[in-house]
């Protein structure tokens, strides 16, 4: 029934409100010329304008890079939302129907218990005559409760904080095992596990492309199409490279001479409080290569045997890459499929929690090894731009070092700064030197604090020490594949961790002290 209710009132702003407020936003214009030049403590006030106008801007700038980035990171918690979205096709009753279907197309003369044929309901309408028959299984027996203890009475006899640190102690304990058997199986395997890192990190790095092809050609040929365009990709840059060194081979050997004779100058006459004549250093060279002969001439046998069994490494090598390419070209093909069945065979009330927690899982990864890739990209070209500006030779192939240092974190960036710098010594001399360290400095900071957060955003972003306390222990375990391993896949576990995980309220406020007092 429809109801006419009353207007509403309008409310009036009390007497004199808007005045006001128009008069409190016309004071600050209406201030003079006169007080508008006057600057503190006798500062020019063109000079102060100046630098408030600067400060303005750069204010402004800045604001305008954290709304980009918020912006960043909203469109990608959306993608993400939208990635985790467990969507159960055809509802509930179509799928216990399929069920349904396939369990009788796999047992067709099997019939349910719960199944009433026509002979049933006939024979419930008229039982036979008859005495009923005994049932097959003598019925159950009420046993009286004893007087033994239960487990949940001896729990709760104990302490709350002994019953919750042996439990955690257990939990840990299985937690620990679990690890422990993954990396034992892991290190028993550890050029499948190459393979399919690899595979999963050139799946996550062309999806995209996958995903633009398919829109003109179904899949597999979209499939082949993005691997052969990457593969075109790294055989055109490394012409590109081997075109650059060899089109400047003469002037760089000069060069490299004359900075070497520098390097010697500056060692012997320089500020360094230790000298070393050239003489000294020949001497020193021509020792290191008797050296190097001699133990040739030691060790021919173990050499040579050496060199047989690297053999199979390179054996190892390549069948690696070929399990990497072959399971990323169906993991892109049906990977879609694949993980379907996978969550088919799981029971129905595991699928969603699994899904999701596998869903952030990728996600984290594929944003991280894009994100890697792009990041990279941009500092290798950055870092051949500005050393081709300054002047230093082998700029290509440097810059590509700067691309591979990007993938080994805390570690890789250091490195290329390093060789370039010593390139830069050697060719031009100590102050390019300086200046090219500079230049690379100022390149890792763009990174870490504009490209990192615009392209990777906080999804994927671990604190400093984690990522130190992952580099070491994986450097230390396994080599540099654990150093370049170890930072994706504590990613990945925090997100899954963070997915399943129910967060309780943050603590808000600060934290109050402690006061160290006596109980009486």
């Amino acid at each position: 029934m429809d109801t006419d209710l009353p207007p509403e009132p309008l409310t009036q702003p009390p007497s004199g409100t808007a005045d006001e407020a128009q008069q409190e936003v016309l004071v600050p214009q209406a201030r003079t010329p006169a007080a508008a030049d006057q600057a503190p403590d006798g500062a020019s006030p063109r000079g102060g304008t100046h630098r408030t106008g600067v400060l303005a801007h750069l204010r402004r700038v800045r604001e305008i890079l954290g709304r980009t980035i918020d912006r960043a990171e909203e469109r990608r918690q959306a993608d993400r939302a939208a990635h985790l979205a467990y969507h159960q096709e055809g509802g509930a009753s179509q799928g216990a129907q399929d069920i349904g279907q396939d369990i009788g197309a796999e047992q067709p003369n099997q019939v349910g218990p719960a199944s009433t044929t026509d002979s049933d309901q006939a024979l419930a309408a008229h039982p036979p005559a008859t005495a009923p028959r005994k049932p097959a299984y003598p019925q159950a027996i009420a046993v009286p409760a004893t007087d033994n203890v239960t487990t949940r009475t001896v729990l709760a006899s104990l302490p709350r904080w002994l019953v919750r640190g042996g439990l955690g102690a257990w939990l840990l304990l299985g937690v620990i095992i679990i690890v422990s058997l993954m990396v034992f199986v892991t290190a028993r395997v550890v050029p499948v596990f190459v393979g399919l890192f690899i595979a999963l990190v050139l799946t996550s790095i062309l999806q995209p492309l996958v995903s633009l092809f398919v829109r003109v050609m179904p899949r597999y040929p979209a499939t082949f199409l993005a691997l052969l365009t990457a593969l075109a990709s790294l055989v055109g840059l490394v012409a590109y490279v081997v075109t650059s060194v060899t089109g400047q081979w003469d002037s760089l050997a000069a060069q490299f001479s004359d900075g070497l004779d520098t390097i010697v100058d500056f060692v012997e006459t320089g500020p360094l409080p230790l000298h070393v004549t050239q003489q000294q250093l020949t001497e020193q060279f021509q020792e290191w290569v008797s050296q190097g002969q001699d133990y040739l001439q030691n060790n021919a046998p173990s050499l040579a045997s050496e060199v047989l069994s690297n053999a199979s490494g390179l054996v190892d090598f390549f069948a690696v890459m070929a399990l990497a390419v072959f399971s990323t070209i169906f993991f892109l093909a049906s990977g879609e499929k694949m993980w379907r069945w996978f969550l088919n065979e799981l029971p129905a009330h595991l699928r969603e929690s699994v899904h999701r927690a596998a869903g952030a899982g990728w996600y984290t990864f594929a944003g991280y090894a894009r994100g890697t890739v792009i990041v990279a990209l941009t500092d290798a070209i950055m870092a051949g731009i500005f050393l081709q500006l300054v002047g230093i030779p082998l700029a290509a192939p440097l810059a590509v070092l700067v691309f591979i240092g990007a993938f080994i974190p805390l570690i890789g960036a250091p490195v290329a700064m390093v060789i370039a710098m010593v390139v830069a010594l050697a060719s031009q001399g100590p102050l390019t030197m300086v200046v090219v360290g500079l230049g690379v400095a100022g390149i890792g900071q763009i990174e870490g604090h504009i490209l990192q957060p615009l392209i990777m955003g906080r999804q994927v972003s671990l604190h400093p020490v984690v990522v130190i306390i992952a580099v070491a222990v994986g450097t230390y375990s396994a080599g540099l594949l654990g150093a370049i391993v170890a930072v994706p896949v504590i990613s990945v576990a925090w997100s899954v961790y963070s997915e399943l995980h129910v967060r309780d309220a943050p603590v808000l406020g600060e934290l109050p002290a402690y006061t160290a007092t006596r109980r009486e």
